[in-house]
């Protein structure tokens, strides 16, 4: 099953939902980044946030969630955009840590503490952005916490991925519910008894569950009107020219001195870990052009 977003408004308009499956663009992320399975899981869980924190925008706008931890993981950068396209890495890509008992993961100590911080870019002046202290690391509470706190939406958040003895991505999704301001006590009651009995969210996509059977059973059968379907994906937008860009802008002489000393250029883009290469040619071409 191809990875998919899914927007929808339940119970009367009492509460709004987000679910993704992002099993296949997680893996791509492993793949291109060559994390571990304790980075893949932090990489996985912030790129799903990314797509389900960037349900709402529009057009061009974009958003950008950057968990900065003081734990082994380092930093965590994501960045989606309207179209369900979203791209991201992890500082320390390497990470191995021991797993608990019970087989989990154990991201928040990957994280540690820091910050999450989450920009959008709507195309005004001046982007907006909102920060808070991490709460767990663990990604899936820390964005829970800032849609509380910065943007006064009292939210459940789970996500989820599950890697297999291979290191390999098996299963990876995510939804969020935020409670509107009609909903009533009964509706957010039987919501929250319904999500502490609800498996994790990686098992439920190991199992073949699409985003709407996600949805029902974290809702336990309320009903959901789907406003939305987007297919989702992670994809870079850097090219060639753009890296070229980027390293006519190291300046005349340093480029020079590149070519004095090697004759050639390797530039790896962060977000997506491709490899460029100049070659003496091309050097000579930017260093004219400069």
């Amino acid at each position: 099953m191809s990875d998919y977003l899914v927007r929808g408004v339940g119970a009367n308009k009492q509460f709004r939902v987000f679910s993704a499956t992002t099993t296949d663009l997680v893996e791509e992320a492993r793949r291109r980044h060559d994390t571990w399975p304790v980075a893949s899981a932090a990489l996985g869980r912030a790129l799903t946030a990314g797509l389900l924190l960037g349900a709402n925008l529009k057009g061009d706008d974009l958003l950008t969630l950057r968990v900065f931890g003081d734990g082994p993981a380092g930093a965590i950068v994501v960045s989606a955009n309207a179209s369900g396209e979203v791209k991201g890495y992890i500082q320390e890509p390497h990470v191995d840590l021991p797993c608990p008992e019970g087989g989990k993961l154990p991201v928040g100590d990957a994280v540690g503490k820091g910050f999450l911080h989450v920009t959008k870019d709507m195309g005004l002046k001046e982007p907006f952005t909102g920060s808070i202290e991490l709460v767990s690391g663990e990604i899936g509470e820390d964005v829970a916490r800032y849609l509380l706190t910065s943007e006064q939406t009292p939210s459940a958040v789970a996500l989820g991925v599950l890697v297999g003895p291979d290191c390999q991505v098996k299963a990876s999704g995510g939804i969020i519910i935020q409670s509107l301001p009609d909903a009533s006590e009964e509706t957010l009651l039987h919501m929250e008894k319904s999500l502490k009995g609800m498996e994790p969210v990686s098992s439920l996509v190991s199992r073949g569950m699409s985003p709407e059977e996600i949805v029902a059973r974290a809702v336990g059968g309320l009903e959901v009107r789907f406003l939305e379907k987007i297919p989702v994906k992670f994809k870079c937008g850097c090219s060639k020219d753009r890296v070229k860009d980027i390293l006519a802008a190291l300046g005349k002489e340093e480029i020079e001195r590149i070519y004095q000393e090697q004759e050639k250029a390797e530039v790896r883009c962060h977000f997506c870990g491709e490899l460029y290469n100049f070659g003496a040619p091309e050097l000579e071409m930017v260093i004219k052009h400069l």
